[in-house]
């Protein structure tokens, strides 16, 4: 298989009807690992939000259980990428994401701009940091995509397309971006999440390589210094290097599935779909869930 022969086999598929092969094709096949970077980037965004921010800090999920909370939000993503929405294992991820959601007072518009940062932060890393950009077919399937996940989750007022998604986030982080004591203690404790993934001594070189990535308002938002511009461009240099020499690899011939990335570390035996993620105290509002399907760890 020739290095583009891929993105020819998706250009002759239909996005609106095929949008979750492609979808599939796409981060399972041609950039697992980019993919991965961008979705945690595209969490990590949303903490500049002070009413997101401050719910994250409350529920100690991300400063106290910071690698269960990522071990889980990748199953759970994941799940529905590999298996589809109508599943069974698929249908379970969708529910228990939406009774997690629905334990808490989370604004429709929260939820909508949280669902664009993952239709908009892939898009913007790949045309940085990507061995090629996402054509429009991709584009149009992960909008898509993420366009029927919302619906599943409730969301109300979804883009159509992703021009419209990254216009609805452009416009929410213009207004509502903005420094919370909640929200920096939820980016300080991802950062130590990501850093401890490595040997110790690497820790402050890696915080130093992670806020380099950053654009200026979250930088801002979450009163960091500004890298030095040296840091910045070797950090960014390294990533675009990284890049060139994917493009002179041979296609990918297995899907890599979240599941299978090194960063999840709380499942070594396999997990059910049913038990990831946290659950109401009693009294509190929540759909039931199901049964739900067995993974095996790999």
């Amino acid at each position: 298989m020739n290095r583009f022969d891929r993105l020819k086999a998706i250009q002759r598929l239909d996005p609106e009807r095929d949008f979750l092969e492609i979808h599939r094709m796409t981060v399972n096949l041609e950039f697992p690992w980019d993919y991965t970077r961008a979705l945690e980037l595209a969490l990590y965004r949303t903490y500049a939000v002070p009413s997101i921010g401050q719910l994250l800090v409350e529920t100690a999920e991300l400063t106290e259980r910071s690698q269960k909370r990522y071990d889980d939000t990748t199953l759970l993503l994941d799940t529905v990428v590999e298996h589809g929405f109508d599943s069974v294992d698929g249908r379970t991820a969708v529910r228990r994401i939406n009774q997690m959601h629905r334990s808490y007072d989370i604004g429709d518009d929260d939820m909508r701009y949280v669902l664009c940062t993952f239709v908009v932060v892939p898009k913007r890393w790949l045309d940085s940091y990507g061995w090629r950009r996402l054509s429009d077919h991709e584009l149009r399937a992960a909008a898509r995509y993420y366009r029927t996940l919302g619906r599943h989750m409730g969301i109300k007022e979804i883009p159509d397309s992703y021009e419209e998604f990254e216009r609805c986030l452009d416009e929410y982080e213009a207004v509502h971006f903005g420094f919370d004591e909640g929200g920096r203690r939820v980016s300080d404790a991802t950062l130590d999440l990501m850093a401890s993934w490595y040997p110790r001594r690497l820790a402050p070189v890696l915080r130093t390589a992670s806020l380099a990535l950053l654009d200026d308002s979250l930088l801002r938002a979450f009163r960091y210094e500004r890298p030095a511009p040296a840091a910045r461009a070797l950090v960014r240099g390294a990533l675009r290097l990284r890049a060139r020499a994917v493009r002179l690899l041979p296609p990918r011939s297995t899907p890599h599935h979240g599941r299978q990335n090194p960063e999840v570390k709380g499942y070594p035996n396999g997990y059910r779909v049913a038990e990831l993620g946290t659950f109401p105290v009693p009294g509190v509002r929540g759909c039931p869930v199901p049964g739900g399907g067995v993974r095996e760890a790999e």
